[in-house]
C-alpha cells in the first residue's frame, strides 16, 4: 500500500488516512484516525521537523537507538467499525510483533520509509476502486461549467 496522504472527510470534518494499493486494483482504503495522528503523519510525509521531537519522532529514535528497525506495518483487520495494525520489528533477538493503531503504525511507517501492507480482507471489506476519470470527459466537464459561469456573469460584474 501507499500513503497517499490525509484528508479531511466532510461535512463531518473528521480527519482520514487514505492508503492506495500498488499495483493490482488500485483499491483506496481510508482509515479514520484523530487529528494529532493526522498531524504527525502529515508532518512527516511533508518533512516536517519540529523543535522537539514527537510521540512518533521519539518512538523512531528510541528503535534507532536500540537497533531495532521497522520491518513492515500491516493493517491486520477490521471490527465493528475499528481498524487495528501490527508493526513487525527486528530486532538483535529476532522478530516482534507489536499491535498498533493504523494511525500510530502509518505515522511511523512514514517516518522510516517501512512498506505498508493491509489484509486482503480488509480490503475487500472497506477499500473502493477510485474511478479514473477519462481525460476528455474531465475537460468536457471543464468547458461546461466555463460556459455556465459566462452564461451567469454580468457585463456590470467587471465594472470598476
Amino acid at each position: 500500500m501507499e500513503l497517499v496522504g490525509v484528508r479531511v472527510e466532510m461535512p463531518s470534518s473528521s480527519p482520514i488516512a487514505l492508503l492506495r494499493e500498488v499495483g493490482g486494483g488500485q483499491r483506496i482504503l481510508p482509515i479514520f484516525i484523530g487529528a494529532p495522528e493526522a498531524t504527525a503523519i502529515a508532518f512527516a510525509l511533508e518533512e516536517v521537523v519540529t523543535p522537539r521531537p514527537m510521540t512518533h519522532d521519539l518512538i523512531q529514535s528510541v528503535l534507532d537507538d536500540l537497533g531495532v528497525s521497522l520491518e513492515r506495518v500491516t493493517v491486520t483487520d477490521l471490527r465493528e467499525g475499528v481498524f487495528y495494525a501490527e508493526l513487525e520489528l527486528n530486532a538483535r533477538d529476532g522478530v516482534h510483533t507489536v499491535s498498533s493503531r493504523p494511525s500510530d503504525a502509518l505515522a511511523l511507517a512514514a517516518r522510516t520509509g517501512s512498506p505498508i501492507y493491509a489484509a486482503e480482507e480488509v480490503l475487500a471489506e472497506a477499500a473502493y476502486i477510485e474511478e479514473p476519470m477519462d481525460e476528455q470527459e474531465g475537460q468536457e466537464e471543464v468547458v461546461e461549467q466555463f460556459k455556465e459561469f459566462i452564461n451567469s456573469v454580468d457585463p456590470e460584474d467587471f465594472a470598476v
